[in-house]
């Protein structure tokens, strides 16, 4: 065994590759990759844990991902006889061309970092980025992934987060507000109209009821008397249906109590 593992397979100049290295080479992956999957099972999939901090648990698991391969390819590369140090030292000039050539690239893997570090965005955080929501679904160190309301996979380069006005919805892990705007004619019965706009979203599930709906009277309008219905709600990125159902639910209620939703309308005088 001592024979064959000191075995030279590659002999060129004063470098010299040997059966032993590439079994320390093979070792260190093997180790690196079984204690990566053990630190998740470890960090991550656990048990009785939201998905909120399962997303926080995900992103501290990637940041140790990313140091552990980092020392286990230097390791690899000096069992291999690479001289980590005087490669480094050789190479500092090529470094700096590929650096220049590659600056995009590397400001997105530095807010890769930031966004592990800082958790502002983490995994299962409903955000919005250039006028599009969606959940975050991975966090890499050069791009996330975040699926929209569509089922869309958008691939966001991170320096997007870090230099862009990104919203997170989810971020203070407190109820949101959102309104649905209405129209009435005028004429109408203002208390009713508020009376019917809070018991629709009520009798929604995906609304809370404390703190409960209530209803602004926003303008007198051209041709409509314009209310807007609050309400509050934990289902953010599902919103889009939750108002949709009240406005089905408000179109139904106005129709049963004679309340009627305007068009505009104009009046024409001819004179000769």
């Amino acid at each position: 065994m001592k024979e064959f593992l000191q075995r030279e397979l590659i002999s060129v100049g004063d470098y010299h590759l040997s059966m032993l290295q590439i079994v320390l080479l093979v070792l260190i992956l093997l180790f690196t990759w079984s204690f990566a999957w053990v630190l998740k099972k470890i960090v991550v999939n656990r048990n009785n844990i939201t998905e909120l901090e399962k997303g926080r648990r995900l992103s501290v698991y990637k940041l140790l991902q990313y140091v552990l391969w980092v020392i286990a390819i230097l390791l690899g590369m000096e069992s291999m006889g690479f001289q980590i140090t005087v490669l480094l030292a050789g190479s500092a000039a090529l470094l700096v061309g590929i650096g220049l050539g590659l600056q995009e690239v590397f400001k997105d893997f530095v807010s890769g970092i930031i966004l592990l570090f800082d958790g502002t965005i983490r995994v299962s955080d409903i955000i919005e980025v250039e006028g599009k929501v969606g959940r975050v679904t991975e966090i890499r160190l050069r791009a996330s992934e975040m699926e929209t309301r569509e089922g869309i996979i958008m691939i966001v380069p991170n320096s997007r987060f870090i230099t862009g006005n990104v919203v997170n919805w989810t971020h203070n892990h407190k109820l949101t507000r959102f309104s649905v705007v209405v129209g009435v004619a005028y004429g109408s019965d203002v208390e009713k109209v508020r009376d019917v706009l809070v018991e629709c979203a009520k009798q929604h599930p995906q609304v809370v009821k404390n703190p409960e709906p209530f209803v602004f009277f926003s303008d007198f309008a051209d041709s409509q008397l314009t209310f807007t219905l609050q309400f509050f709600s934990r289902s953010v990125f599902r919103i889009e249906f939750v108002k949709s159902d009240i406005r089905f639910a408000i179109d139904k209620a106005f129709r049963e109590n004679g309340i009627t939703i305007p068009f505009p309308q104009r009046d024409l005088h001819i004179k000769r």
